[in-house]
Formats: structure tokens, sequence, C-alpha cells
């Protein structure tokens, strides 16, 4: 295995954490929107914005998690690319993170939803 230094690997389970946590809030989110006000025209928007944010997540999740899993059953080394790759992966899902994260307070701001 590619041995990653102890920050690398915090950084990883700390997104993966952070994926976890956004992705709940989004299906709460999109789950209290359609309890208080149902699939309107009105919200329809908002629905389709939280369906577009919860497949983000997944898929910067299922990313990271492959890309962890070949580096770790990489002998003796992962290459540079694989590497390269899983750094420019982990600032994508940070990045992915905090935009999701702003755009479900604007649209719990724009519903009045807590």
């Amino acid at each position: 295995m590619a041995k990653l230094p102890d920050d690398i690997l915090n950084t990883i389970f700390t997104l993966q954490r952070r994926l976890v946590e956004i992705l709940n809030e989004t299906t709460a989110t999109e789950y209290i929107l359609m309890q208080q006000f149902g699939e309107t025209e009105a919200t329809l928007p908002e629905l389709e914005s939280l369906d577009n944010i919860k497949e983000r997540l997944r898929t910067s999740y299922n990313r990271l998690y492959r890309l962890l899993q070949q580096v770790t059953e990489s002998q003796p080394a992962a290459t540079a690319d694989t590497l390269n790759f899983l750094y420019g992966t982990i600032e994508d899902g940070e990045a992915i993170v905090d935009a999701s994260a702003a755009s479900i307070q604007e649209i719990k701001m724009d519903w009045n939803l807590r």
C-alpha cells in the first residue's frame, strides 16, 4: 500500500463524514419541504436542486472511497497519477460539501425551514 501521511488520511475521513452529514441534511430538508408544502410548481425547483445536490454528494463520496481503496491495494506503491487524482478528488469533495451546505441553507431560508 502507498503509505499516505496521517494528515491526508484524517482529511479523507473527515471529508467522508462531512459528505455523509450533508447528504443526510439534504434528504432531511427534502423531506421537510415535501411534508410542509408538497410537490408543487413552486417547490419543484428546490426539490430538483436537492436531488442534484444528493447526486453530487454521492458521486464525490463514491469516487473518494474507490480511490482510497485503489491506493490501499497498490503494491508496492500507488502511481503518482493515482495520488494526484486522489488529492484532486479531495479538493473537489471539499468544494462540493461547501457549495452543497450553502445551497441547503439558502433553500431553508427561502422556505423558512429549520
